[in-house]
């Protein structure tokens, strides 16, 4: 029987590319002269450090635009609370991988809902549909885009 996954990953080398584009971005802005700002990636996680919190929004603006442009989904990243030690600004920004178990459960309802004869499982961090025909395989690949979710989705393992 055809079958594929639900996934949500994000590619971690486009990332690091990003996050060095905005690094060498931000030595090269005039804004950001004789300023202590940096980014740093820590496996998804990315830390901004700045002199101010309107600092931090511009490079949290600058990661995003570079992001955008390496192929890297923005709405898989979640900013956490600025936070301020000293005369420092801190901000750590999370890129989410994997669907979560309320994700998957709302992936799983959609599906139910539209009456697609496929069956859909929660298999760890992604969801596993398989059905009798492709034609329902890629309805489920259209709800699933279509959808709106947390995260970005992606779909792998299609098999025949």
């Amino acid at each position: 029987m055809p079958s594929f996954d639900i996934v949500s990953e994000i590619d971690l080398v486009e990332l690091r590319n990003a996050v060095e584009n905005s690094n060498r971005e931000i030595t090269t802005r005039f804004d950001f002269r004789g300023v202590e700002a940096s980014f740093e990636l820590k496996e998804s996680i990315v830390t901004m450090v700045a002199d101010n919190d309107f600092q931090l929004r511009q490079m949290l603006d600058i990661l995003r635009g570079n992001c955008v442009k390496r192929g890297v989904d923005t709405a898989a990243f979640e900013a956490k609370d600025v936070q301020h030690i000293g005369k420092i600004y801190k901000q750590a920004i999370e890129f989410k991988q994997g669907i979560e178990q309320a994700t998957s459960k709302k992936i799983i309802k959609l599906i139910k809902e539209a009456k697609i004869k496929v069956q859909a499982s929660i298999q760890g961090e992604q969801v596993r549909v398989t059905g009798k025909k492709r034609d329902d395989l890629q309805q489920v690949m259209a709800l699933a885009k279509s959808a709106e979710l947390d995260q970005p989705v992606q779909f792998t393992n299609f098999r025949d």
